[in-house]
């Protein structure tokens, strides 16, 4: 259950930091944010073990970058799309 929770917490403040980097204004609300870095999280990691090979670890210092830059890539491909 903690898994869920710091997950959560995680796609938060994944989403608030890709919000704040990239320019212009993105009208999406608190959900929107969170479920951006949810989102951001799953793809940065899933990446990340992709080209370095091993498993998914979303709360150490690698898969919080991974988060971000993951959700930083996924607002910018919905701003393309949009």
């Amino acid at each position: 259950m903690f898994g869920l929770i710091g997950l959560i917490i995680m796609g938060l403040i994944a989403g608030l930091i890709a919000r704040a980097v990239m320019p212009g204004r993105q009208p999406m609300g608190f959900i929107g944010t969170t479920l951006l870095g949810i989102a951001g999280s799953f793809m940065g990691n899933f990446l990340a073990s992709l080209l370095m090979g091993g498993s998914w670890r979303v709360l150490q210092p690698s898969g919080y970058i991974g988060s971000i830059l993951g959700a930083i890539v996924l607002l910018w491909v919905g701003r393309k799309l949009a």
